[in-house]
């Protein structure tokens, strides 16, 4: 699977969605949160955010000093803001909620949502769009280096 970014495909390595996964799994009951960041449309590195929202069972928001310190470091590394994730431990199918498609403010980044499914993490790509109050699925890439 692939999406395409600014006309560059999508790609994230096998780890990144398993460390992607376990963050999800590990917050479980509640939502987690976090940011990936990588080059060209690559993903390089996953940045797990605190989730200090008021209802953290059913909304997501990064601690803001961890959100400002994981966009240090990817200045630092010479990346980019390539996706946004966050999970719906509830659903096997995750797809966004009115909430998040209301809340993207950043929508250059595709929008990854981790469902669960018997503990397994399931991964899906959509791209928000907050003034249009519409949400659409993309396609990615699992590279396997």
């Amino acid at each position: 699977m692939q999406i395409k970014v600014s006309g560059v495909v999508f790609r994230i390595n096998r780890a990144l969605l398993e460390e992607i996964g376990a963050h999800a799994r590990e917050a479980s009951p509640a939502e987690c949160c976090g940011l990936v960041g990588g080059r060209g449309g690559h993903a390089r590195s996953v940045y797990r955010l605190t989730n200090v929202a008021r209802d953290a069972l059913t909304s997501y928001e990064g601690e803001p000093r961890e959100l400002f310190g994981a966009q240090r470091a990817m200045r630092g590394r010479d990346e980019e803001l390539i996706a946004i994730y966050h999970s719906h431990p509830r659903s096997a199918d995750p797809r966004p909620s009115a909430r998040d498609v209301r809340l993207a403010y950043y929508p250059e980044a595709v929008h990854l949502i981790v469902g669960l499914d018997a503990g397994a993490a399931v991964v899906r790509a959509f791209r928000l769009y907050e003034s249009e109050r519409r949400w659409e699925g993309v396609e990615y890439e699992v590279a396997e280096e």
